[in-house]
């Protein structure tokens, strides 16, 4: 019987993941982790955290030790990309034309950042975050301070720079389209509790206007607002969103809409693909419809699912979205779904003003999201309390005397 192949297009976090739990689970096939950088599979929250803000070592971003992959006969292919996938043959087709088998294939492809498409948009200067070599370009463009920093976009991967860029003794304005910072993601209230997080720390936050175009003679020298404001620019850094990477799995005629389609346990509509990280959309019985998160924890969390149920075993991928942040002297964890529209009600336990509380919204009188800022160790007691779904008195829940154990 000839060697199984298991195929895994994209050397991200829910790719080596994947890859280490296959071997964990007693997998003896082939495996190749096919990426097109040439750094090995490294995690991405430092990037605008530790390694930006230069307080933590490149290599501590790295999923595993540069050795892992030969000891545990991983086929890493860096700086090689799956440019097309042959479902018929069972086949899939790398960036050099060489032709692989695979018996199962795992997309793991990720997302990519919105491009702002305006005037000026090729510039020198403006930077976008993704990758380390993103992550290096812009540390180099902060650490000396005294530049003018500009921000199109307030939400996570925007603050969190903005905090960088001024704790390296930069000016920082930030432009966002939204009445408040994180709109999307977290609604008018806890955004302007962020926004006060900034202002306190110096950032000129213009909210409700966007970016209409860039000035510069090759470099950028100004950012143009939609209110039609010309703001000095040195180092723009753009944060609108990313987009899933979807275009191997369209071409290959998978089912997509705002990502690879999977099911509770992480298939795509063809039995021998599946999808986990940024790119994939799924259905979360949890939650009772389909999401897709494009966070940290989905990725460290969505590639050992997807290889178990790539082996045969059953997988039912339900977690709780999960984030965490850090801002200044603002540290969070945020659980669940808050998006404006979804929710009624938030209630707040502890000190909002002193930065040192949780915020809980509901709908319907059941908690759907949490977020502790500056409070720990209660991730797992918020995670329980959505989980049950059972109805909470917000009283109870706002009492710090009440402990969150005896609301689920």
């Amino acid at each position: 019987m000839p060697e199984e192949t298991f195929v895994i297009a994209g050397a991200s976090l829910a790719g080596a993941k994947a890859a280490e739990t296959l071997r964990e689970e007693g997998f003896a096939g082939r495996v190749l982790l096919i990426g097109e950088e040439i750094e090995r599979p490294y995690e991405r929250p430092p990037l605008s955290k530790g390694f930006l803000l230069d307080k933590e070592q490149r290599e501590k971003a790295h999923v595993h030790e540069g050795d892992w992959y030969d000891k545990h006969e991983v086929d890493l292919r860096l700086g090689v990309s799956v440019d097309a996938i042959d479902r018929a043959a069972h086949q899939v087709r790398l960036s050099t034309k060489e032709p692989i088998g695979y018996d199962k294939l795992l997309l793991a492809t990720g997302a990519s950042p919105r491009q702002l498409e305006v005037p000026g948009s090729r510039l020198q200067g403006i930077h976008y975050l993704r990758t380390m070599a993103d992550s290096a370009a812009l540390k180099q463009a902060l650490a000396h301070g005294g530049r003018r920093v500009v921000v199109a976009g307030a939400g996570w991967i925007g603050l969190e720079t903005a905090a960088a860029a001024r704790s390296y003794g930069n000016d920082v304005t930030v432009i966002e389209p939204e009445p408040v910072p994180l709109h999307a993601s977290v609604g008018p209230e806890l955004g302007a509790v962020f926004a006060d997080l900034h202002r306190e720390h110096g950032v000129d936050l213009r909210l409700d206007q966007g970016v209409a175009g860039f000035w510069g003679a090759g470099q950028v020298s100004a950012v143009v607002t939609s209110g039609g404001a010309e703001v000095p620019a040195d180092v723009v850094i753009v944060g609108i969103g990313v987009r899933p990477n979807t275009r191997l799995a369209e071409e290959a005629g998978l089912e997509v809409a705002d990502g690879v389609l999977v099911d509770a346990s992480l298939r795509t509509s063809d039995p021998d693909i599946y999808a986990a990280g940024d790119v994939a959309n799924a259905y979360n019985p949890l939650l009772g419809r389909r999401i897709r998160v494009e966070h940290w924890a989905n990725a460290l969390n969505g590639g050992p699912a997807a290889a178990r149920a790539m082996l045969g075993q059953e997988v039912t991928y339900d977690r709780v979205p999960y984030f965490f942040s850090d801002q200044y002297d603002l540290g969070m964890e945020m659980s669940g779904v808050a998006t404006p529209g979804e929710y009624d009600e938030v209630v707040y336990r502890g000190d909002v003003a002193g930065r040192e509380f949780i915020a809980f919204w509901l709908s319907g009188g059941r908690v759907v999201g949490g977020m502790n800022v500056n409070v720990w160790d209660v991730t797992g007691d918020i995670q329980t309390l959505i989980r049950s779904g059972s109805p909470v008195d917000g009283t109870r829940l706002a009492d710090p005397e009440t402990p969150l154990t005896e609301l689920a």
